[in-house]
């Protein structure tokens, strides 16, 4: 156990954490030089093509320093703030992370906030500089900052650079001195805390754990706390590019386990695999539970796919823990499932993933958060409303409290009016003000979260020019002025376009929404009304206007009165069609309201 070493990689989305990552593979021999590519660890098509990591991946180094062997386990994590659950449960089954720093762009939000997060877990922090090589870096005042924020000596900072190599060599001698190596009894009970699990079609649910005490052998008789199952090893081993089968794996080794379990409800992430034979008295106490923030419908376009869809989401949780899901149903849409993502790209992966490694194609409604109802027979009893149609009615409504959060946003000097504008009309709160450097400041605000979930971010980097980052974190519930805005096509109420939104944008989002769907929605022999109201009150109306035929083409003159019967008979035509017409919504007029700011 004094030889393995257990650390993951801390970094902001484009820190170059996987080039650092690629460098340290190919340093240590795991990947041949055929073999590595770039982002060698981010195996998702997603990935590669969007250039961030979605997915936390482990593999195992050997190392050999002064004639002695270390195994050094590595986790690479995400670092979008969408994704900050993958990086709990890696921290979980670490001692130690690298803090990587771009040389360039100093420190950037959500950095801080997963550093935070590792050093609650009490793990050794090694700060890295990286990106050095380039021409903008800015060493000395990035070290500067580093010091402040972890307050460590000038020379813990080390500098590396994962596109020519520099100082690699260095860090991995550095990681075998500061990382502590697991403790835990090697002769104790096994206990094997879950941090990952993936579906394999051929073989069933792969687990991936961390042993905190005891060992692993295959084909031994294991059971899972959580479900108090049990199962046969069929095989145990290490992570390295591909798979490694062992015999045995030892206390403080990170390993997969395979034993046909086929039911994706019975392995839990967070969960403690311990022996049947010789049991541990308790569970490892796991990580807290997935908060969702943004919830939104995904229904299947056939109605016989529901099933389909069940199964593809039950496999999609086993690799991505911070998914939750329940069955609902829709007067337009049918029967679906309501999801809690943990923000809009993460709504936008999960989607994407379904279309793509499950081939299922899906409608998904608009996205919202959830809400506290209190009605006025019980005003102190909270109602979970999670749609808009579970809003309780008005006449009966007390009040409404909506999630609010502290947003820290750090930005350039030059950009703090133009984000304050954008967070003021967001109705966000500036609650601290304070300068990082001469021209990096961080703005800290209390806001709804349900006007950050649309396209805050996309905004905020548009404003910065990519140089503001975010970070946030729930901090309650406030009573707000809410109401429940319908959209009505053809006077028909369509459940899946309702929102709640703040009262005093009621009338330009109704407007705006309207004008969407006009372009949107295609036009029919009858003129379509698209109406947006509160209750029975319309605030915004938009009409799509018919196709029409000419008539009156064969009329080669003669008495008006014959065209004029021709054009009657089209306007009753129309009329009738206009009582009996179904209008289908596109997928597209769905995500319209995403689209309000464009």
């Amino acid at each position: 156990m004094k030889n393995i070493r257990n650390f993951c990689i801390i970094a902001h989305i484009d820190h170059g954490k996987s080039t650092l990552a690629d460098r340290l593979l190919e340093y240590t021999n795991t990947v041949t030089q055929r073999e590595l590519q770039s982002q060698t660890l981010d195996d998702m098509d997603l990935e590669k093509e969007r250039g961030i990591t979605i997915k936390s991946h482990a593999i195992q180094m050997d190392y050999e320093l002064n004639g002695e062997k270390y195994i050094l386990n590595l986790i690479d994590t995400p670092g979008h703030v969408d994704f900050s659950y993958e990086v709990s449960r890696s921290i979980a089954a670490c001692e130690g992370a690298l803090l990587i720093v771009d040389a360039a762009q100093s420190i950037q939000a959500q950095t801080i906030s997963n550093l935070y997060l590792a050093l609650e877990n009490d793990l050794e922090i090694i700060p890295i500089l990286n990106k050095i090589d380039l021409p903008s870096a800015n060493p000395e005042e990035v070290t500067d900052e580093i010091m402040g924020l972890l307050g460590c000596k000038y020379e813990d900072v080390l500098r590396v650079s994962g596109k020519t190599g520099e100082g690699v060599h260095q860090l991995l001698e550095e990681i075998v001195k500061r990382v502590p190596p697991p403790v835990g009894d090697p002769k104790a009970p096994l206990q094997a805390l879950i941090f990952d699990s993936v579906y394999n079609p051929f073989r069933g649910i792969e687990a991936y754990f961390k042993i905190v005490n005891g060992s692993m052998s295959k084909n031994e008789k294991i059971k899972f706390f959580a479900t108090g199952k049990e199962y046969g090893a069929d095989e145990v081993g290490t992570l390295k590019l591909k798979q490694v089968p062992k015999k045995t794996i030892e206390c403080g080794d990170v390993g997969y386990l395979i034993s046909g379990i086929k039911d994706a409800r019975e392995v839990k992430v967070g969960d403690t695999i311990t022996s049947f034979v010789n049991p541990a008295e308790a569970p490892i106490d796991g990580f807290e539970e997935v908060k969702p923030m943004v919830f939104a419908g995904i229904y299947p376009i056939e109605s016989e796919d529901f099933e389909e869809l069940r199964f593809s989401l039950e496999k999609l949780r086993l690799n991505d823990a911070s998914l939750v899901f329940e069955p609902e149903s829709s007067a337009a849409l049918g029967f679906g499932f309501r999801c809690g993502f943990l923000g809009m790209l993460h709504m936008e992966i999960v989607q994407e993933r379904l279309e793509r490694e499950f081939n299922m194609n899906v409608i998904t409604t608009v996205p919202n958060v959830s809400y506290h109802g209190f009605s006025k027979k019980e005003p102190e009893t909270a109602i979970l409303i999670n749609n808009p149609s579970e809003m309780i009615d008005p006449n009966l409504l007390d009040r409404v409290e909506e999630p609010y959060i502290k947003a820290s946003i750090i930005t350039k000097s030059d950009f703090v009016g133009a984000v304050m504008t954008l967070c003021i009309e967001k109705r966000g709160e500036i609650v601290n003000q304070s300068y990082l450097t001469a021209d990096r400041v961080e703005l800290t605000f209390n806001m709804p979260l349900a006007e950050v979930v649309f396209d805050f971010y996309d905004r905020l980097k548009s404003i910065s020019k990519g140089y503001a980052s975010f970070d946030y974190s729930p901090i309650g519930m406030r009573a707000s002025k809410l109401v429940k805005m319908d959209i009505l096509i053809n006077g028909d109420m369509v459940d899946a376009l309702s929102s709640l939104i703040h009262d005093s944008n009621a009338y330009y989002i109704g407007k705006r929404m309207c004008e969407k769907l006009r372009e949107l929605i295609p036009r029919q022999q009858f003129d379509i009304a698209v109406q947006a109201a509160l209750g029975a009150k319309v605030i915004a109306r938009e009409t799509i206007k018919a196709l029409r035929k000419d008539v009156t083409a064969k009329c080669y003159g003669g008495d008006i009165s014959r065209k004029r019967k021709l054009l009657e008979k089209q306007k009753e035509g129309k009329k009738k069609m206009k009582q009996i017409g179904r209008v289908e919504v596109p997928q597209s007029a769905f995500m319209a309201v995403l689209k309000l700011n464009d």
